[in-house]
């Protein structure tokens, strides 16, 4: 899976998810304002990810996430280290 079918894999799961548009989630859109995420929401957010792409993640991991893009970043870094 190459960087831009990981982005859009991201994108449809969450609008699913979220039920939001997804074309309101756009690089610098703030993640947790335009999902509307509590945090119940975020605990969703995270097994949703964990489920979607196999990898396991931590508070840690989130600690920098603020835009959609920074969760691009995670993602597609958490997915090249488990590819290696």
């Amino acid at each position: 899976m190459n960087n831009e079918q990981i982005i859009e894999n991201i994108r449809e799961v969450l609008a699913e998810e979220f039920e939001v548009d997804i074309d309101t989630i756009q690089p610098e859109a703030p993640l947790q304002a335009t999902l509307e995420l509590d945090s119940l929401d975020l605990v969703d957010m995270v097994v949703l990810i964990e489920k979607n792409f196999g990898f396991t993640l931590t508070t840690t991991d989130f600690q920098e996430v603020k835009t959609f893009q920074d969760l691009y970043s995670l993602i597609i870094k958490k997915v090249s280290e488990k590819e290696s």
